[in-house]
């Protein structure tokens, strides 16, 4: 059976050491990271079940990281560690998208047990995930019916397009150059010009942004091309 995975985002040692140790002997799969941006970083890497999340945190705060992650995330639960005395932070959290907070100083079992608590409601909820489901921002993809949603609207590609948009999905946020892209859609063995993935980039766009919905494909000026949040 598959370990449950959980990052740990606490910038004082010793806690983020006693919840390691904790949550591994329960079972669980633990990455710690002391600082905002690296978390951040470390979040969008990763495939997450739950994350400990401090508040107070070098980089950026540990609010500011849970809105970053609820711009696209809706589902992962996030649990704040908080000081006693800040209802501030609980407030913020909790209108930010976390799903409970846990007050320092704690005690590990109470720990242990929202996190247990978080991960049964996420089960029910949100059932295993269908792995043929590509979601991003607004964008739903189903590589098995081939069905595309922006939003509550039906996108029709032709199969090229749809091969194209299911390769920038699945490697989202990466800058990726036209070779890249040409031999991952188009085959290894395709004899033509590099503009072809520029005109088919302008194809997938276009239907992806009709009724001024914002831009998800982005030109990387001399190199390629990223799937990403709109700025």
């Amino acid at each position: 059976m598959k370990k449950e995975t959980i990052l740990v985002v606490e910038d004082e040692e010793k806690i983020a050491r006693l919840l390691e140790i904790e949550l591994e002997y329960e079972g669980y799969m633990v990455t710690k990271v002391n600082d905002g941006l690296e978390a951040f970083e470390a979040y969008k890497k990763g495939k997450w079940d739950l994350i400990l999340l401090d508040v107070m945190l070098p980089g950026i705060s540990g609010i500011e990281l849970l809105r970053r992650i609820r711009i696209n995330d809706q589902i992962t639960p996030v649990l704040l560690l908080t000081a006693k005395s800040s209802v501030e932070d609980k407030v913020s959290g909790l209108d930010y998208g976390a799903n409970d907070y846990i007050t320092k100083p704690f005690q590990i079992e109470e720990v242990l047990a929202r996190v247990r608590a978080a991960l049964r409601v996420k089960a029910v909820e949100h059932p295993q995930e269908d792995e043929s489901l590509l979601i991003f921002a607004d964008l739903k993809v189903n590589s098995k019916t081939r069905e595309i949603f922006r939003g509550e609207d039906a996108i029709e590609l032709t199969p090229r397009e749809f091969d194209l948009l299911v390769y920038l999905l699945t490697n989202k946020r990466q800058v990726l150059n036209r070779d890249q892209i040409l031999e991952a859609v188009w085959g290894y063995d395709f004899i033509g010009d590099t503009n072809v993935v520029d005109v088919y980039i302008r194809y997938v766009r276009k239907k992806l942004e009709q009724q001024n919905k914002p831009a998800l494909i982005h030109t990387v000026r001399g190199v390629g091309y990223v799937l990403k949040e709109a700025k």
